[in-house]
């Protein structure tokens, strides 16, 4: 397509960033439209999102930067919240551009932290080895949702001509992360076998005594996505485990702030739903509508005959 425009009358005297951005806005574009088919299309990336969810909970409750080797005067948990959180909205975008800015921008976050430590305490300048620890622990602190299926889908769907440089170095090391999280024990950890294990088994207890959600919603679950117009569906049936819709018994005292996009995605869910179900209806004719009312009621004149005839 990016051939096709350059050799199209439309294009003919743009610039290269017009028809960057217009393939840029075609892959955004296609991509919206296949959100549902191609993204966690598969139950195998559904398991693994969950494995991995599963076991950050349980690392979130003891981890710390020293269990990663972090220098102390690397560790700033307070500015490191901004890199969370810049993690955490990449599962609110369908075009792998904008999720692979999300996974950028919290990259530089670090990054750009740890070169202001750097230079500020006379350190040498942070390296790759400064570098990744960081970001596992940033990635575990956040508990980003879906972490192996938007990496796949950023792999497989991003235009690979422009995943390249800083972005694709990033991509790169977040995706190492992911791979050190699942093969995660105690010596990755530089932690004894026995206290790792003894952690470990502390947290599913922790867990296993959580009552359910309710109308609050945690960090870092799968409850951020429940029921997205798109992939609500696979939600239901992979990640929430027939769990209560969250609002059901909130009053509107009790919604926070960061409860609000939730709660504008459980709405577009509901107008989806009800725009699918009104066009199916309307795409019955009035005849084909008469005949299922007629054929209903001939059912039941017909049981009811059946009744009143049958021997007592």
């Amino acid at each position: 397509m990016e051939s096709i425009f350059r050799d199209h009358p439309l294009w003919a005297g743009a610039t290269e960033e017009e028809i960057d951005n217009s393939v840029e806005g075609l892959e955004k574009y296609l991509m919206a439209k296949l959100f549902n088919r191609v993204f966690a299309s598969v139950p195998e990336d559904s398991k693994r999102d969950m494995e991995i969810m599963e076991k950050i909970q349980l690392l979130q409750s003891f981890i710390k930067p020293e269990h990663l080797d972090i220098p102390k005067y690397f560790q700033n948990e307070a500015s490191w919240l901004l890199a969370e959180k810049e993690l955490q909205k990449t599962n609110a975008f369908k075009s792998p551009r904008e999720k692979l800015l999300c996974i950028f921008s919290c990259c530089r976050v670090i990054n750009n932290l740890l070169l202001n430590v750097s230079m500020a305490s006379n350190h040498k300048p942070a390296g790759a080895d400064d570098f990744l620890p960081v970001l596992i622990y940033v990635t575990i602190k956040a508990n980003p949702p879906q972490l192996h299926s938007n990496l796949k889908y950023i792999q497989l769907y991003r235009r690979q001509s422009r995943l390249v440089s800083e972005a694709a170095y990033y991509f790169t090391n977040l995706v190492s992360v992911e791979a050190f999280i699942i093969e995660l024990n105690a010596q990755s950890l530089s932690m004894d076998e026995n206290e790792f294990e003894r952690c470990m088994q502390a947290a599913r207890s922790s867990i296993a005594k959580q009552p359910p959600q309710s109308a609050t919603i945690k960090r870092g679950t799968f409850q951020s996505n429940v029921l997205d117009p798109v992939i609500g569906q696979q939600i239901f049936e992979a990640k929430v485990h027939d769990e209560a819709y969250p609002f059901m018994d909130a009053e509107v005292g009790d919604l926070k702030v960061d409860e609000v996009e939730l709660l504008l995605r459980l709405y577009k869910d509901v107008v989806v739903k009800y725009s699918r179900l009104r066009d199916a209806v309307k795409s019955l004719s009035l005849d084909k509508a008469l005949t299922l009312v007629a054929m209903d009621e001939r059912s039941q004149l017909t049981s009811k005959h059946e009744e009143t005839s049958r021997p007592r």
